[in-house]
């Protein structure tokens, strides 16, 4: 980490033991919750590792339903299907019918969304920006005007008939009891609501359901354990008004739409009428032993939800203020997007492509594990286990883990492991995925075409979604130019090579060593660690050297030929993210480049080609004439900024923060995080939309911040926002991993994290403009007042601490030990390195 200098201060006795962390359980199936009071699992054991279970929501987009789990892994599945006026059903893949998400519990003890049956195809801003097209026949083209002309009829009827036929309910979960038992309710928000509690298996297994009194009693065998039978039972507090049993999951679904199904076992579905603010509440269990579960009292359902309802800000990250908004909208987006993997039996991290594609082990779920260690530790370390469990795709290189054909997924999984051992202190990841990650990164010098030791980039030709996917840029206009060069040996891969030595590629292979070599240091494998540490400085040495452009002062890939690719985009700050930028040079990028809002910076940050680059927004017409549709083109296509031309990528942010807030610009960090989160929050607040991108620009409003297609529930958008949570409090994966990073510089208001479990322990942070407050396990341990400070390198002992602090002003420091006296010292504005 580089910054500027400081004074040093000492009081007292300098403190040179730490303080003992407490480390959690490993990620293997034992994992269980922080004890009872405590957040993440209220003092029940995670959800996925004991039998039975019941968790709400944990099957890909069945976000109206909950798995249940029982002996021998037998499975059952209730769901709660909204049929629309056009008889069809709402049921799984409901992406676009999600209306609104949360309050949730990452470990399913409390779960709420709203779903309808309007998707928002057709939203209000499309019929304007259609008018508008029309209106101005002089912004657009011909063919724009006529296209608009031909749709915009159309549109509006059936943007007309869907609200007319708009219909939604409210549904929420509790989990009770010994966790096998889950009390619901749903809830219409308009008259002349139709909905089913259906009953069948998740993945078509072979239970069998059967009529009891008002609901719905079934069994399976085991799955894991053929000699084991589960049981379950859906209680209902009242009677259908008609119900039926059926052959197949396709019978049920003809039945429901006023269709006939053949009768028989394999799935049930109850019939409700409910007009609007009626409630509907059952209960539903699963156990070992045939189950008599009695209809719920419609009151004490309330009382259980309601209560279930206030321990989620209680027990699990939240916050106030723009941050404090944000933890609250991560915690639920992360919840919402759990998964379970029926194969490995644990949970993951959807990545949410359209809200769905189940496990990916491409560099978007590293993002993913990063933000979900915030939320809940097993969840985290659950989910990547089972990246590094995942086998390889069909027709790749053949290693099991991160996928090899982005060559970024290893480095940025090396990270994410590396950032849940900063966390968490849990070694038992790092011992299981260092062997994978050294066979990834051994393999990467077949990219090197020239044997100079850097990396160029594989070639994809003319590969459909972009030139760029070797690391998930598809379309960047960086590597529109690139020429193959035929491979000679190397793993296997089919690709061949290019002349394109890449700024970004190299950034990752040196982040690569860096974090290598730091896991070989707590392995004790010093030979690999002093490996790992020359390759580093190497990459470092060799990237400086030639591929720091001295007349346009940046980074920039090169050609084999020496030429340079004039392409800018935030690739260029990379070299920060990995350590390898002088601070001479780190510097000059973010003082010249980064705050330069003809290039990045302003509201939206940071656009992915730079606004005076000739590829920025080159993705389609843009007609500067208009101010909210600028990037409009048609109805339902992609605009001028997508994909990489432009758009806001929450990974590409992400990296850009990291980079920053190594190199010790606290105060650019934090607005550039407070952007970020803006971008955020807008798309959350008005849509409860977290999507896979955002316009580079402010004011585009056919889907709010986020780009016109993109995809609605986006794992990793939540790394917009996880960069207020960060700034307020993280683990410190540049130094030592055992030390803290808290307070803000430039985070604006006031601002507060709580439930936040590092290393055993349970933080909150709060920060304004005056007053910086850190507590830990619910004692104040630090207090800064008189200025906003941004303290890093935090090691708590106890009897004092030692840290460095930036101040944007006088401020007097107090620090709380656990056994010592309280300590209290006055820095002045800078940085000044602090033993007390």
């Amino acid at each position: 980490m580089t910054g500027l200098s400081g004074s040093v201060i000492a009081l007292g006795v300098p403190g040179t033991a730490r303080a003992a962390a407490a480390t959690p359980a490993s990620a293997d199936a034992g994992t269980t919750a922080p004890a009872a009071g405590t957040p993440q699992g209220g003092g029940l054991p995670y959800p996925t590792e004991q039998r039975p279970f019941a968790m709400p929501g944990v099957k890909e987009q069945d976000w109206t339903g909950a798995l249940f789990v029982g002996e021998g892994e037998s499975r059952f599945a209730l769901r709660i299907v909204l049929l629309t006026k056009a008889n069809k059903v709402i049921r799984e893949k409901m992406t676009n019918n999600l209306w609104r998400i949360g309050p949730m519990a990452p470990d399913g003890t409390y779960k709420q969304v709203q779903v309808s049956t309007d998707d928002r195809k057709i939203m209000p801003a499309h019929l304007d920006a259609m008018q508008e097209v029309i209106d101005h026949p002089d912004w657009y083209s011909a063919a724009e005007v006529a296209d608009a002309t031909a749709k915009l009829p159309g549109l509006k009827a059936g943007y007309d008939l869907a609200q007319a036929q708009k219909r939604t309910i409210e549904v929420r979960y509790a989990r009770t009891g010994d966790g096998s038992t889950l009390t619901g309710s749903v809830t219409a928000l308009d008259d002349d609501t139709t909905i089913f509690l259906e009953v069948a298996t998740p993945w078509g297994e072979a239970a069998s359901f059967a009529p009891s009194g008002a609901g719905v009693t079934g069994s399976e065998q085991g799955l894991v354990d053929a000699g084991t039978t589960g049981y379950f039972q859906l209680s209902p507090s009242q009677p259908a008004v008609s119900s039926g049993f059926y052959a197949s999951v396709t019978d049920m679904i003809a039945a429901m739409t006023g269709g006939s199904g053949a009768s028989g076992t394999a799935a049930a579905a109850l019939r409700y009428e409910l007009a609007e603010g009626e409630t509907l509440s059952f209960t539903a269990a699963v156990g070992g032993q045939p189950l008599t579960v009695s209809a719920p009292d419609a009151q004490t359902v309330h009382r259980t939800l309601t209560a279930a309802e206030s321990r989620v800000r209680a027990s699990f990250l939240t916050g106030s203020g723009a941050a404090g908004r944000a933890a609250d909208a991560v915690r639920d987006a992360l919840s919402l997007n759990t998964n379970y993997d029926k194969d490995n039996h644990r949970n993951y991290v959807m990545w949410g492509w359209g809200g769905g594609g189940g496990l990916f082990t491409g560099w978007d779920s590293s993002f993913d594990a990063i933000s979900a260690a915030l939320v809940s530790t097993p969840l985290a370390l659950q989910h990547e286990t089972d990246v590094f469990a995942a086998p390889a795709p069909p027709n790749q290189v053949p290693i099991n883990g991160p996928r090899y054909d982005q060559q970024n997924s290893g480095p940025m999984h090396a990270y994410a492991v590396w950032r849940l051992y900063a966390k968490h202190g849990d070694l038992s990841l790092v011992q299981r995925t260092y062997p994978q990650l050294v066979t990834f990164y051994d393999l990467l010098p077949e990219w090197d075409a020239d044997g100079d030791g850097l990396l160029e980039s594989p070639y994809f030709g003319d590969r459909i979604g972009g030139r760029g996917n070797h690391l998930g840029l598809d379309d960047s206009p960086v590597y529109a130019a690139y020429q193959r060069i035929p491979k000679k040996g190397g793993s296997g891969d089919k690709r061949d090579n290019s002349n394109l030595t890449d700024v970004a590629l190299n950034s990752y292979y040196a982040l690569f060593a860096e974090v290598l070599a730091k896991m070989a240091g707590v392995l004790g494998k010093s030979a690999d660690q002093a490996r790992f540490s020359a390759d580093h400085a190497r990459i470092a040495d060799l990237l400086n050297a030639r591929l720091w452009h001295p007349e346009r002062r940046m980074y920039l890939s090169r050609y084999l030929d020496g030429t340079w690719n004039e392409v800018v985009t935030p690739t260029v700050f990379y070299p920060l993210f990995a350590g390898i930028a002088t601070p001479e040079r780190a510097t000059v990028l973010v003082r010249e480049h980064l705050l330069d809002p003809e290039m990045f910076w302003g509201d939206y940050v940071v656009p992915s080609v730079a606004r005076n680059d000739p590829t920025y927004c080159s993705g389609g017409p843009v007609h500067p004439q208009s101010e909210h549709f600028k990037f409009f083109d048609r109805y339902n296509e992609g605009s001028a900024p997508e994909q990489w031309k432009g758009a806001v990528w929450p990974p590409m942010n992400a990296t850009v923060y990291d980079g920053v807030k190594r190199y010790g610009f606290d105060d650019v960090a934090g607005q550039f995080a407070a952007r970020s989160t803006a971008m955020y929050l807008d798309a959350w607040d008005k849509d409860s939309w977290f999507p896979e991108s955002f316009d580079p620009e402010p004011g585009q409003s056919i889907m709010d911040s986020a780009v016109d297609t993109a995809w609605r529930t986006y794992s990793w958008s939540n790394a917009m926002a996880v960069q207020s949570l960060h700034e307020l409090l993280s683990d410190n994966p540049w130094g030592d991993p055992e030390a803290l990073m808290f307070g803000t510089l430039s985070l604006p208001g006031a601002n507060t994290i709580s439930n936040v479990v590092l290393r055993g322990h349970v933080y909150d942070v709060s920060a304004d403009a005056h007053t910086t407050v850190l507590t830990r396990d619910g004692q104040v341990v630090f207090r800064a007042t008189g200025a906003r400070v941004a303290v890093r390198d935090f090691l708590l002992t106890p009897t004092g601490a030692s840290f460095e602090v930036n101040a944007d002003g006088q401020a007097q420091l107090h620090l709380f030990p656990e056994n010592g006296r309280p300590r209290t010292t006055k820095v002045g504005a800078g940085r000044t390195r602090i033993t007390l």
